[in-house]
């Protein structure tokens, strides 16, 4: 196997070439997913390490704005140029495809399904991310960067309203957090992505509590 260590680093001098302001994408964000992609492959020890260390520090090498309108194509964005940076590097041209994949397919906006075990890896770990204490951070920082409110003034929980999570932050924990551990591509990340959750149900209780407490269900 080529070294991992020599291509974490490459590939972390890459993405921080290719940095944009985005503070829930950021280098820590890469780091995470890669932490969280090696709680998986414990459990998968089949799965190509490297080609999984390398996707998960290049799929966001483009990084579009949520409210961007080719934010879906920004995976094939992001592979295609990890894949020509690589190449011109020297690396293993037989694992070029499966790296590829593994970056276009992490996307949730661009639906592609994972065919490949080290892609479902790496979407795994990228959806971890979204979850727990530090999903819930990137939340509301996302959040503000789209001007949303915080939470909706008279209808926390919107019983009476539709949700809509570009007006408010919390409803995009039932509109997609709620959603991921459905989603998990292996046993492992559901898991781990069930308990994440639980925590960010326990958090939305608390939150509701202190926004409105007549509406938290007794």
């Amino acid at each position: 196997m080529q070294d991992l260590h020599h291509w974490q680093a490459f590939c972390l001098a890459l993405a921080r070439e290719q940095a944009g302001d985005d503070g829930a994408h950021d280098l820590n964000h890469l780091g995470r997913v890669w932490h969280a992609a090696r709680q998986l492959l414990a459990s998968y020890p089949q799965a190509d390490t490297l080609v999984v260390m390398v996707a998960c520090y290049l799929h966001d090498l483009v990084n579009l704005p949520k409210n961007h309108p080719e934010r879906h194509l920004a995976s094939r964005q992001a592979a295609a140029l990890a894949s020509a940076r690589l190449a011109a590097a020297g690396f293993d041209a037989a694992r070029l495809p499966a790296v590829a994949h593994a970056i276009e397919a992490h996307s949730f906006s661009a639906n592609i399904a994972p065919q490949t075990l080290e892609a479902q890896i790496v979407q795994d770990a990228d959806r971890l991310d979204a979850l727990g204490a530090v999903g819930l951070a990137r939340l509301f920082y996302t959040a503000g960067r789209m001007n949303s409110a915080l939470a909706a003034s008279d209808d926390v929980l919107a019983v009476q309203r539709p949700l809509d999570d570009r007006a408010y932050a919390l409803d995009h924990i039932a509109v997609k957090l709620a959603t991921l551990p459905a989603t998990m591509q292996t046993a492992a990340g559901r898991a781990l992505a069930e308990q994440r959750l639980q925590w960010l149900y326990q958090f939305r209780d608390v939150f509701v509590a202190e926004w409105a407490p007549e509406t938290l269900p007794s």
